[in-house]
């Protein structure tokens, strides 16, 4: 079976897909989610630097097409922080 290769939207750094964070906007809702559901997706690497460019550049509501809730950027925030330590 092939590799399945995703690039980040902030750096562009290309990898496989299980080594980034997965966000969805999904179908037909619009609803904007973290790792689960079908629809338009982005994928960012789980470091600081990426997640706070992507969130002062707007990165994620561009590729997903959609405004993406502050909440969301929260969670990501937090998930990070167990990966430093």
């Amino acid at each position: 079976m092939k590799p399945n290769w995703r690039r980040c939207i902030s750096c562009r750094k290309v990898s496989l897909k299980h080594e980034f964070w997965r966000i969805v906007r999904v179908f037909p809702s619009g609803k904007v989610q973290l790792d689960r559901g079908m629809g338009r997706s982005a994928y960012i690497c789980p470091s600081a630097s990426c997640l706070s460019v992507a969130q002062k550049k707007n990165k994620l509501g561009r590729a997903l097409r959609a405004s993406v809730p502050e909440t969301l950027y929260k969670t990501l925030w937090q998930r990070l922080s167990p990966l430093d330590t």
